[in-house]
């Protein structure tokens, strides 16, 4: 009974959602993109003695939220909230998200919709949850308040198993939402990509071989264009975990072989969960790299693109 009941509720919410997607007035992106900046802490402001790690950039860029293990949570690591007026101003100190989306375990790497009125994020909060780590979704009216997040829901089956299911990403690929998401159901962190039906439910995820790898590969994030996608994974040609990136001639073509970010960006320590800002430009990512404030903390690489 209790599966049944997440199928309907969910159904419900996304049938919403579905009538009313909220995509951006252009998702096109041409523009040739310059080499990544050195990645840079992103200090006092953001960082803590604690762990903070799992970012995900609002779709205006303007917030940035991550999980955090610090004092004032609600459990082992919660998610937490930071802003700024613009691109060009500092961060704000971060806010917890309360107990309305946190809980007594960890929550971590959320995402957006386009429209910004839906964040998906991991967690293995009990009870309601599936398996180790579940894919759970929160809605909000105003996708301008980040403190207006209703008691997430989560996806149930397919999407979450027995197994770790995390790393959610909804984008819209040949007329279809498709959610993007990391699973080791099948041994290793794989991807897998499910359709959303027309119902509001998702369909049974499939494999996405062009990004696999026979080691652990986790948490894409996707350039507003849909041509560009960035993962860590500890794929060959990696050190530990590092970034690494695929791109495409069109949003709908197959993805090109995945190439590893660079020196520029990776270090011989940990450095993933990546999000990316929707512009492309910005790339925010944890990483257990010497010199932080905690273990880990995030950092910050940045480039421009033709016309800057």
């Amino acid at each position: 009974m209790k599966r049944l009941h997440v199928i309907v509720t969910l159904a419900t919410i996304l049938v919403l959602v579905t009538a009313s997607p909220g995509a951006a007035a252009s998702d096109d992106d041409d523009s040739k993109f310059g080499p990544w900046s050195a990645a840079t802490n992103l200090g006092a402001t953001i960082n803590s003695t604690f762990a903070d790690f799992g970012p995900g950039l609002s779709p205006d860029g303007n917030s940035l939220y991550f999980a955090s293990g610090r004092p004032g949570g609600s459990g082992l690591a919660d998610l937490w909230v930071a802003q700024r007026a613009n691109k060009n101003a500092p961060w704000q100190p971060p806010v917890n998200l309360g107990p309305t989306v946190n809980s007594a375990g960890v929550e971590a790497v959320p995402s957006f919709s386009r429209d910004g009125h839906w964040m998906f994020f991991a967690s293995d909060r009990t009870p309601g949850g599936f398996g180790m780590n579940d894919i759970w979704v929160s809605f909000r009216a105003n996708p301008s308040d980040d403190f207006a997040w209703q008691s997430p829901v989560n996806l149930g089956e397919p999407i979450n198993s027995a197994f770790f299911d995390a790393g959610p990403a909804l984008i819209e690929e040949g007329g279809q939402d498709i959610l993007y998401f990391n699973s080791d159901r099948g041994g290793s962190q794989d991807f897998y990509a499910s359709v959303r039906e027309k119902n509001g439910t998702f369909g049974t995820p499939t494999l996405v071989t062009a990004l696999n790898s026979a080691a652990s590969d986790q948490r894409l994030t996707f350039r507003k264009d849909r041509r560009e996608v960035f993962f860590f994974s500890t794929r060959a040609g990696s050190t530990a975990f590092d970034l690494w990136t695929s791109t495409r001639e069109d949003r709908d073509a197959a993805w090109n072989t995945p190439t590893n970010v660079g020196s520029a960006v990776n270090t011989a320590a940990n450095d993933f969960q990546p999000t990316l800002s929707r512009d492309g430009r910005t790339l925010i990512f944890a990483s257990d790299r010497a010199g932080g404030f905690g273990l880990p903390d995030l950092y910050i690489a940045t480039r421009t693109k033709g016309g800057d």
